[in-house]
């Protein structure tokens, strides 16, 4: 479900948000009715179901953190996703220095904290009671929310801090990550410690914390292994291979011409498709061009089109690694590749990159 969108970035509700504010409503009410006697079912239920929204709308602002840094820093966001008890902030760029990376991971927390405090001034002034009582919860839910993620593990927040510094004193990425996932491996044993202990001691939200262990206990361990994989895949890419060896000559055509034209005209090139105004309407996809070449021969080349988006955008002088980051993270078959000017110079496609590093290691 799209929200909205900030800065150009949108905002999307995954399915699994209701399942885990569900999850939130059901063990949070019966602790209401412990911290707040008298109240009703009724109550305890409105009262954990705003507890769900506002937490929500925390975790929202601790993301949008991330994604307003990020974009101020030049790095484009994909999206903003909230689900289960998290979000994702969709950073299309990887982060060429240890500084962003260490700016974007702090930004979160930084924002978390100042919702905590500003939760915990407004306790001042609300009358005790129920009000009283879901601020005070949101107070220490957003106060939770930057520690953990504080925490020196990846895919916390804490973690690509950890691995900003390492990076920035061994000048090596690959190392600050080993190091951030080894953190995330000793948070998910911390997390099941906690939980257990819960379990053993009787606590009235033993149920609540075995139900945020295990989830995010799941989202640290599949996240750390998904940096790893990542950082050993963007290790893949040979330092000394260059874009433009890898990327085709690019031709510029009509958005109108003839699909049947483009295509014939596309062998071993890359093809933009230029609409009347100048505006590029996309790169000509071979296959989907042919299979309407052979239906329609003169359609216009514009249906076979795949959009460029600013994420399938490479600049010629980017380092080749990082190149590999954005084909590997980015879900298209060909990239345009520009000059710093903004000239179009070439056409990558995912298929070539791949052949080059095959030849690469045959070699």
């Amino acid at each position: 479900m799209r929200l909205f969108s900030v800065t150009g970035v949108p905002v999307f509700l995954a399915p699994s948000w209701w399942v885990g504010s569900l999850v939130v409503v059901l063990l949070y009410a019966p602790l209401v009715e412990r911290l707040l006697p008298g109240a009703g079912a009724g109550l305890s239920l409105a009262l954990a179901a705003s507890f769900a929204v506002l937490l929500g709308v925390s975790v929202l602002a601790h993301e949008l953190g991330h994604t307003l840094v990020a974009v101020r820093l030049g790095m484009p966001v994909r999206r903003l996703k909230l689900y289960l008890l998290g979000g994702l902030s969709e950073v299309v760029r990887t982060p060429r220095k240890p500084r962003e990376e260490g700016l974007v991971a702090a930004a979160g927390p930084v924002v978390s904290l100042i919702l905590a405090g500003g939760f915990g001034l407004l306790l001042l002034v609300v009358p005790p009671g129920a009000s009283w009582l879901l601020v005070a919860q949101c107070a220490v839910a957003n106060l939770a929310v930057a520690v953990f993620n504080v925490l020196p593990g990846l895919p916390l927040d804490g973690g690509r801090m950890l691995r900003a510094g390492v990076w920035a004193l061994t000048g090596r990425r690959a190392i600050g990550t080993r190091a951030a996932v080894v953190g995330g491996w000793l948070v998910t044993v911390v997390l099941a410690g906690w939980a257990v202990w819960g379990l053993m001691e009787g606590s009235q939200d033993r149920w609540l914390r075995l139900a945020v262990s295990v989830i995010t206990g799941w989202f640290v361990v599949t996240g750390a292994h998904a940096e790893l994989v990542g950082e050993q895949q963007r290790r893949q890419w040979p330092a000394e291979l260059d874009v433009r060896k890898v990327m085709r000559p690019v031709l510029q055509l009509p958005a109108e011409s003839p699909v049947s034209a483009a295509w014939e005209a596309s062998a071993g090139r890359g093809v933009v498709l230029v609409r009347a105004d100048g505006v590029a309407a996309g790169l000509l996809d071979g296959s989907a061009a042919r299979r309407l070449a052979e239906e329609t021969p003169n359609a216009p080349a514009e249906l076979a089109a795949e959009p460029v988006r600013p994420e399938s955008v490479l600049l010629v002088s980017e380092p080749g690694d990082e190149i590999a980051a954005r084909v590997r993270e980015t879900p298209a078959v060909q990239f345009l590749v520009v000059d710093d000017d903004g000239r179009p110079v070439g056409v990558l496609r995912r298929e070539d990159v791949r052949a080059a590093m095959l030849a690469d290691r045959g070699a």
